[in-house]
């Protein structure tokens, strides 16, 4: 394997050769200090959250792009893909190939398409079992020989000797593989493989080769978004001298050739549900190929398009340094000083930020939409994989504090034009490649847009978006919104997880209410700033807890807290973590339970409580668990924070300290759950920084407490504001006193409007609590039911 240069040595002295040592030093020096590990990329570990069950890829992407090419370790049956959602786990020995499109840490399995692999010599067209090397063109690879970086990847595949090496641009990715001397080079096209298979998951597919060289096709399948279809381009940097296009469903076995014509297997195209295409290009001169691989959702020929407009030449090194200093602008929002494991996982956590939602356009405008027709984009680019349950909480939030008009007025417009097309008039739920796929609940697109909106964010419609959030919160068959609207709560008799709707249905509703109030339409501002108080009706004062009610007014019965269960009364929760969600009015909360002590109590009993992980193994995504609270799934992000509300903000900085020690570490398993398409990472990023948007549409952040001694956001107006934490160390984790621009802050929240102004908030830490900081109602964060700001 190729080390470096090392300079041969001369004799023309020993002063000679010194001095050229110390030149040569002195370049090494300079380039360390511009791009060693201070640097925000060079800090960025793609590996973190690779293992355990982050489910994040090591391969490369560039921010918010339409591929991400990544390799895939293993390829499941849908019933074991869980721990396979990104194609990739570290603690995998072979790689069965690399595929261009990859989710970033959700808890669902799909993508993988355009799977293509390396062969040297013999060529197998099944990938063979994962404890067989040899059994078929899978690889066994070493970590050692592993390497990625921010739009970088590559790996030695040990059993062909092939070295790969993966960059992209925007629309397509590029492969440099370097195959052994003295051994025929091919590629293999895998049509069949995806993430999660199943038997006829592919509905029908096609690959076709082309005079020039060119490879295209397409796929459409029956996966999580049904009827999904994608095309394909492929060019190589070698021409061939010969294909073989088989369909698996017919048993053909690959029996190799160099000239075209020779074998019966070569056909210009071919149809089916179960293809492998094979490439041959003989004992190459310079054993290195390059492959350069486009997508589109609309045609072949936008693939063809997207490839040549997008990544017209073959310079690899030029491709990977465009991707650098994509990622390296993107990083440059923030700078931060703090330890090393600390500093590494707040870059990669900003790179996580960063990878969705993704681009889905192609270069000519045109884009599919969740009615899985073909549309122009008129002065806007369509972008899709919203997971919006998860990322309107904290990883939206962060995108419009940190790229408000780079990207969120194309990501709202995005949304607005996914409900014209729809064929429900709605907003997208969980949407990927413009297809909706309906999984998890709520309509948080809303909050999404309502949140961007009341910070100021507006390149788009907004009556328009206005009126497509009324009609997903009033479309009746959805979720029990037919009941929600006729009774207050989602029934349990009629609505499986019926108390979770309810309560994030209320939510979603005030933020509808705060942006018309906004715009001046008080009609549909009352009617949901009304809906906003039905978390209400659905709490159990008897209990202390948040309940499921039955159509006849009813709480179901019998009533187990600590009950958990996919179709229970909860989303991928229980009484014990759902019940705190009230974000748009904690105060009205606190009232219903019967004052502060009340709420402190029962969050102490949440992250005090004796839980084993044993009763939540029957949930997949709950995961990270201090007593009940669960930092692996979004319903408890906001829980710590809760403490303010109370007026004990000392508890929130006890927490938090716990949390950040437990659940994220500089290491592959440093996710304790499911990145999610970055909000597990953005939470982390806002806590670092000493605040978290607990409310998204209240323009406001609550305080917890800084794990870095100093961080700098680089904002997009040109302004720059900066977080200072005096005394910080493990001994003092507490706050003493903040200031916000010299001033004493005495409130325990800060305003979007003054971080958009710039300057200064500063900390300084403490051994012991503060309890007289923050304490007095008049200084705590937002609730519907005593503030109006």
């Amino acid at each position: 394997m190729w080390t470096g240069y090392h300079p041969r040595r001369s004799c023309a002295g020993r002063r000679g050769l010194l001095m050229f040592i110390a030149i040569l030093g002195g370049l090494s020096a300079a380039k360390a200090a511009a791009e060693g590990p201070s640097t925000p990329y060079a800090s960025v570990d793609p590996f973190i959250g690779t293992g355990g069950d982050g489910h994040t890829f090591p391969g490369a992407a560039v921010p918010f792009g339409m591929i991400q090419l990544s390799p895939d370790t293993q390829i499941r049956h849908f019933r074991e893909s869980y721990k396979w959602a990104a194609g990739y786990r570290h603690d995998d020995t072979t790689i069965q190939g690399f595929s261009h499109t990859h989710f970033s840490g959700t808890g669902h399995s799909d993508l993988g398409d355009v799977l293509i692999m390396p062969i040297a010599g013999e060529v197998r067209l099944e990938p063979g079992d994962l404890d067989k090397p040899g059994s078929g063109y899978r690889s066994r690879f070493s970590h050692d020989d592993e390497k990625a970086e921010p739009g970088y990847y590559a790996v030695t595949l040990t059993d062909p000797g092939i070295r790969a090496e993966l960059t992209v641009s925007r629309r397509a990715g590029l492969h440099r593989y370097r195959f052994p001397q003295g051994t025929p080079a091919h590629v293999l096209i895998d049509q069949r493989a995806s993430i999660y298979n199943y038997p006829g998951k592919v509905l029908w597919s096609r690959v076709r080769v082309h005079p020039d060289g060119a490879v295209t096709g397409f796929r459409e399948l029956r996966g999580w978004a049904p009827g999904r279809p994608l095309f394909f381009a492929m060019r190589f940097s070698q021409p061939l001298t010969g294909h073989a296009l088989h369909n698996r469903e017919e048993r053909i076995e690959y029996k190799g050739f160099s000239t075209p014509g020779r074998n019966t297997a070569e056909r210009a195209q071919l149809e089916g549900r179960e293809l492998v295409g094979v490439f041959d290009f003989g004992e190459l001169k310079n054993q290195e190929l390059l492959v350069k691989v486009a997508i589109s959702p609309v045609s072949e020929e936008n693939a063809l398009r997207n490839l040549d407009g997008d990544l017209p030449g073959w310079d690899f090194d030029a491709t990977r340094a465009a991707a650098r200093e994509a990622w390296t602008q993107a990083l440059a929002v923030a700078d931060i000083d703090a330890p090393a494991p600390m500093r590494k996982m707040l870059y990669t956590a900003l790179y996580h930020a960063m990878i969705a939602p993704s681009l889905f356009t192609d270069l000519d405008g045109r884009f599919r939409g969740p009615d899985n027709q073909v549309h122009q984009a008129e002065g806007f680019t369509f972008y899709s994989t919203f997971s919006l349950w998860d990322t309107y909480r904290a990883e939206h939030p962060l995108l419009t504090l940190l790229q408000p008009e780079q990207r969120n007025n194309d990501f709202i417009h995005s949304l607005i034009a996914s409900s014209q097309v729809s064929p429900y008039g709605v907003l997208p739920v969980w949407q990927f490649h413009g297809l909706e796929t309906w999984c998890m609940i709520g309509y948080h697109a809303v909050p999404v847009i309502a949140d961007a909106y009341l910070k100021g964010i507006r390149g788009y419609p907004a009556d328009q978006a206005l009126d497509a959030m009324v009609a997903s919160a009033t479309y009746k068959p959805y979720g029990g919104l037919e009941h929600y609207m006729s009774l207050g709560y989602v029934p349990i008799d009629k609505e499986p997880e019926a108390a979770s709707k309810t309560l994030e249905y209320a939510y979603d509703d005030w933020t509808i209410a705060r942006m018309a109030r906004a715009m001046g339409r008080e009609a549909v501002a009352a009617q949901f700033e009304m809906r906003a108080k039905n978390y209400r009706n659905v709490f159990d004062t008897k209990t202390g807890f948040v309940r499921a009610r039955k159509s006849d007014g009813s709480f179901r019965e019998p009533f187990d807290p600590a009950a958990v269960g996919y179709g229970s009364d909860y989303t991928e929760g229980n009484a014990w973590q759902y019940s705190w969600y009230v974000p748009q009015d904690t105060a009205g909360l606190i009232s219903l339970l019967g004052g502060d002590a009340k709420l402190t109590a029962k969050l102490d009993a949440v992250f005090d409580a004796k839980v084993s992980a044993e009763s939540f193994a029957h949930v997949e995504d709950i995961s990270g668990l201090i007593g009940h609270y669960a930092h692996g799934n979004e319903p408890s992000h906001h829980v710590a924070y809760l403490y303010n509300y109370t007026g004990q903000p000392w508890r929130t900085q006890e927490r938090l300290k716990q949390i950040i020690d437990t659940q994220y570490k500089a290491a592959t398993d440093g996710l304790a759950g499911n990145d999610d398409c970055g909000q597990m990472s953005a939470w982390l990023v806002f806590t670092a920084l000493g605040f978290y948007p607990v409310t998204p549409g209240s323009n406001e952040y609550v305080i917890g407490r800084p794990f870095v001694e100093r961080a700098a956001l680089n904002l997009p107006n040109g302004k720059r504001f900066t977080v200072v934490a005096e005394n910080l160390d493990e001994g003092r984790p507490y706050i003493g006193k903040v200031t916000l621009n010299g001033k004493p802050l005495e409130r325990s929240f800060v305003r979007h409007e003054e971080l958009l102004a710039g300057g200064e908030l500063r900390f300084v830490m403490q051994a012991k609590p503060n309890k007289a900081w923050a304490t007095q109602k008049g200084s705590r964060p937002y609730s519907l039911s005593n503030a109006q700001r």
